[in-house]
């Protein structure tokens, strides 16, 4: 298929890390189609050709034997991912189809990946049968038995009776832990049986498009891993997540048996000034303005009852609901709301101050700390040059504001598991921290390399500045670290990030046949590859720290060298930077410094002790069905636990508001809804020693070089220039 180039492919650049995998959901209707549809066909085809394009793809890949063979073995791993359903009979069953699907994408047949659903699905049917018959036995955990969890490299099941006791492992273990948590025989029954009816309920749900968006994944992704197909109704999600706004009645949903429930109402929405609805509240119905016919929404599936809530700014909808202290059988009540732009403020950065208090003649140290999830922009609302349009940059500049009016004495952006978001705002984001200057290159496909900069002599803070990261700080994460590393701007603390080097850009696929409805979807393309202005890529090595915490995750099993098909690294040529300081000579005595001063902290030790616990435990790759052996382990979390909240009061330390929590072997849409949802809010207040030594180690910086003039000098050389940190 022949496209013409479009004069601009998309509203902006992504540096993103990792696309959430797509969740398989309950629909209100169970028909599944036997093909593809018609429009389906036609976007399987226009990704084809974008895929295959170098005018558009960064590295195009041949939809040859070898790579239809990839895209069939991720599309079996999108569905059974643990293989848990299909055995190696099955996979040998689907080689004539497996042959068939560079063929069928290039024509847009998807027969291939509609056969080999209905047989998955017939196999999650056999498979939740076995499990819900085993619940009418009794199980022996008084062996030495195992259950092997981690499958992934696994190979397939060689037949029924290997699956069989695949999933008697696995009934066993769910039984265990409801067990160890107190449960009762009758209840854990009641609770499992629930539990596997609603998975084969989920998947015996699905509609045509679900299986479409899996497979036509399962092809971007064969190209590279961050290379994602979505389907309008994924893309309108997508663009809302990145804008941080939507226009509904402001309330987080979540499915809880046959029903949507509400989970949080969000701040400033309809929902929250009208303060009707609350957490746990049941939706039964949805109607349209002030008479419009009321749809019954139970066994409706999540997003469907969304889409039904969801509308134009300023037009009302009507919610039929059963109070969350009415019960399952309480009366109904109905509440009329009008929807309007809603800003998602618990995504957007937040600011707080961390005060170091004197010590050792050293004086008192005010850090303001700014958490930064993503590097979101509003796309359309910058194209339309709306005045509240949501920015990272320009939420981070208001909290840099106040901090400088405040006279902090540093600042610490916290990039831990910022995953990425737009490039722009990475490019600007940086810009409040430096002059004028470059600060990502990015080259395209053909070789050109394009250099991205700040344009603005204006710099929000010129004071101390720490970049807190982990490895899953990805992409545009790595964009800013880099550049403040690069620059000599501020120092990097934590673990070495993701290693994601890659600019993806979103394109529209209505926008060739020039639709005016939403028919195609979008693709998430990959194209270009971004270097750090010192001519390093961070693909694969991702951003080392100058100081160090310990990996709390194994590079081999997370980061961008974990896929199979990712870039490899290299580096083009530097380009002419300011280079406001050098850290080298003081990094040794900030590493004393902070190796005397973790010595000393619990919290600190704690989390490296439950750091080498947890990775002790994955390593394993199972679990224990032993009971005698499950208990010991839960009786020493549960002690250990107390023992810390113990030492904690003792010592006159910050208590851990989730310390009394153990497992209680439940899924989240088993919980109570508005308990689970305090829970969460209680742990956003946990203790975080990493936070709080990033800020000791930069106040450590701004003494040492108040202190030391030599080596202040020798350290930040150009004293007039933004990152000035000693008068």
């Amino acid at each position: 298929m022949k496209f013409k180039a479009p004069a601009k492919i998309s509203a902006g650049l992504l540096a993103l890390a990792l696309t959430t995998p797509l969740a398989l959901m309950a629909r209100a209707d169970t028909a599944l189609p036997p093909a593809a549809t018609a429009d389906q066909s036609t976007a399987t085809k226009l990704v084809y050709g974008l895929l295959s394009d170098s005018r558009y793809a960064y590295r195009p890949r041949v939809l040859d034997e070898a790579m239809s063979k990839d895209v069939f073995k991720r599309y079996l791993e999108s569905l059974d991912g643990s293989k848990m359903y299909f055995t190696q009979a099955d996979v040998d069953g689907f080689a004539p189809l497996q042959a068939k699907v560079g063929d069928a994408i290039r024509g847009g047949q998807l027969d291939p990946a509609f056969d080999v659903f209905a047989v998955y699905k017939q196999r999650v049917g056999q498979r939740v049968g076995y499990a819900r018959k085993l619940l009418n036995q009794n199980f022996d955990f008084g062996t030495d038995e195992k259950f092997e969890y981690d499958r992934e490299k696994s190979p397939w099941a060689a037949n029924d009776a290997e699956l069989d006791k695949l999933w008697r492992q696995q009934v066993m273990n769910d039984w265990l832990r409801l067990k160890l948590a107190g449960k009762q025989p009758a209840d854990i029954r009641k609770t499992l049986d629930k539990r596997y009816a609603n998975l084969a309920k989920s998947v015996n749900e699905l509609k045509g498009e679900d299986i479409f968006q899996v497979f036509l994944s399962a092809y971007t992704n064969a190209v590279d891993p961050h290379t994602d197909y979505f389907t309008p109704r994924t893309a309108e999600n997508f663009n809302q997540q990145m804008s941080l706004s939507l226009e509904g009645i402001g309330a987080q949903l979540q499915k809880q048996d046959d029903m949507v429930v509400i989970r949080e109402i969000i701040a400033g929405g309809p929902a929250a000034i009208d303060a009707t609805l609350k957490p746990g509240d049941r939706i039964v119905g949805v109607g349209q303005d002030k008479s419009g016919a009321m749809e019954d929404v139970i066994g409706w599936r999540i997003d469907d009852v969304v889409a039904k809530i969801r509308g134009k700014k300023d037009t009302q909808v009507r919610i039929e609901y059963i109070p969350a202290e009415s019960g399952i059988d309480g009366n109904h009540r109905t509440v009329t709301l009008t929807r309007q732009k809603v800003r998602l403020a618990e995504q957007a950065a937040k600011g707080e101050t961390i005060t170091l208090p004197a010590k050792d003649g050293e004086p008192q140290r005010r850090i303001g700390i700014i958490k930064l999830p993503g590097f979101y922009q509003d796309f359309e609302g910058r194209r339309r040059n709306a005045a509240d349009y949501a920015s990272a940059t320009r939420d981070v500049a208001k909290l840099l504001a106040g901090f400088k009016n405040d006279k902090l004495d540093g600042v610490v952006l916290d990039l831990r598991n910022n995953g990425g978001g737009s490039l722009d705002e990475a490019v600007e984001l940086t810009g409040l921290f430096i002059e004028q200057g470059p600060v990502v290159q990015v080259r395209e496909s053909g070789g050109r390399v394009t250099v991205n900069g700040d344009r603005s002599e204006k710099v929000a803070w010129d004071g101390p500045l720490a970049v807190l990261i982990n490895r899953g700080s990805a992409s545009a994460s790595e964009i800013f670290a880099g550049a403040i590393q690069d620059y000599g701007r501020g120092l990097v603390i934590g673990e070495t990030t993701f290693g994601k080097g890659t600019v993806q850009n979103i394109v529209d696929l209505d926008r060739w046949p020039a639709s005016e409805e939403q028919r195609f979807g979008q693709v998430k393309l990959t194209i270009a590859q971004f270097f750090r202005v010192s001519g390093s890529s961070t693909q694969h090595k991702g951003v080392v720290p100058d100081i160090a915490f310990p990996a709390s995750v194994d590079a081999t099993e997370f980061g961008e060298s974990t896929y199979d098909n990712a870039l490899p690294w290299t580096r083009i040529a530097s380009v002419p930077h300011t280079q406001y300081g050098n850290f080298g000579p003081l990094l040794p005595k900030l590493e004393g410094l902070h190796a005397s001063r973790i010595a000393q902290d619990k919290e600190f030790q704690w989390w490296e002790q439950d750091v080498d616990q947890f990775r002790e435990e994955k390593a394993k790759k199972y679990v224990s069905l032993n009971e005698g052996e499950r208990r010991a382990e839960r009786e020493k979390q549960d002690n250990q636990r107390k023992e810390r909240q113990a030492v904690r009061k003792q010592l006159g330390m910050p208590l851990d508001p989730l310390a009394e929590d153990s497992d209680d072997g439940l899924t989240g849409n088993e919980r109570d809804i508005a308990k689970d949802t305090a829970r969460e809010k209680a742990a956003e207040k946990r203790p975080d020693p990493l936070l709080h030594e990033s800020a000791a180690i930069l106040a450590d910086a701004v003494n040492l070089l108040e202190q030391d003039r030599p080596l202040s000098a020798q350290v930040l050389p150009q004293s007039s220039a933004p990152g000035r940190w000693a008068d």
